[in-house]
C-alpha cells in the first residue's frame, strides 16, 4: 500500500490517496474540499481511482465527495448510515463555516462494521467508531499496518464531541475497544495533524493514556 496526504480546506483535513503498488488502482478517503489538488495528485501519481471513501459526514470531510466522485464516475462509499444526519444537514455546514455551497446527498453505499474494502489488492478493514459523529468508521490496512482515523484520534488529543449526536464515552469506547487492539506499532493518519501510533497515544496522550483512563 502507498499513500499521500493532501491538505485540504481551511481546516487543512488530511484528505488521503490510497493505492495498491501492484495494480496502480486507488481510493481518495475524505476529499472535503479543494478538488484541484485532489485531482493534481491523482494526476501526479497516476493512479486510477476506483472510489472514494468516507470516514464520516462533516464538511471538511465530505464536502467535494460526490463531486469528485461524479466526475471520475466512480461509486462513493461510506459512513456507517447514522451519519446521514450530517450528510442531509451539509448545506447548513457550509453556511455555518464559510464554504462552498455543498448539496446534500445519500452515498452509493454505507458501510458497516466488520466490511472490507477492496482497492486493487489492497483489503481495507472497516470499523464502526461512533463518537465523534455516530456514523464514523475508520479504514484499517493489515497488511502494511496503517489506520486512517479521521477525526476519531488524533496525536496528543482526540476529537470533539461538542456537536450534535456526539458522545464523549463512545468515543473513548471506539478508541480503546476498537484501534487499540489493531497493536501499538499500527500508525495512523489522523483527519487533522501529524500521523503517530496507537502506541504511542496509549502512552502519552493526556485522553486516553493508558495511565489516565486506569487513574
Amino acid at each position: 500500500m502507498k499513500y499521500q496526504i493532501v491538505p485540504v480546506t481551511p481546516f487543512q483535513q488530511n484528505c488521503s490517496l490510497v493505492w495498491c503498488s501492484q495494480t496502480n488502482k486507488g481510493a481518495v478517503i475524505d476529499p472535503g474540499g479543494d478538488l484541484e489538488m485532489i485531482e493534481a495528485a491523482i494526476a501526479s501519481q497516476g493512479i486510477e481511482i476506483e472510489k472514494v471513501l468516507l470516514t464520516h459526514a462533516h464538511i471538511d470531510h465530505a464536502g467535494a465527495s460526490r463531486m469528485l466522485a461524479d466526475k471520475l464516475q466512480v461509486p462513493l462509499v461510506g459512513p456507517h448510515k447514522a451519519d446521514q444526519f450530517w450528510l442531509d444537514q451539509l448545506p447548513q455546514q457550509a453556511q455555518m463555516f464559510g464554504l462552498a455551497l455543498t448539496q446534500a446527498f445519500q452515498p452509493d453505499r454505507y458501510l458497516e462494521d466488520g466490511q472490507a474494502e477492496t482497492v486493487g489488492n489492497l483489503t481495507l478493514n472497516v470499523l464502526h467508531t461512533p463518537g465523534h459523529t455516530p456514523g464514523h468508521v475508520v479504514f484499517h490496512d493489515a497488511d502494511s499496518g496503517t489506520a486512517f482515523v479521521g477525526d476519531v484520534l488524533f496525536s496528543g488529543s482526540i476529537g470533539r464531541t461538542d456537536f450534535p449526536m456526539s458522545n464523549h464515552g463512545d468515543l473513548i469506547a471506539s478508541i480503546t475497544q476498537k484501534l487499540w487492539p489493531l497493536g501499538d506499532a499500527t500508525e495512523f493518519v489522523p483527519g487533522h495533524g501529524p500521523n503517530s501510533t496507537f502506541g504511542a497515544e496509549r502512552r502519552s496522550n493526556p485522553f486516553v493514556a493508558d495511565a489516565v483512563l486506569a487513574g
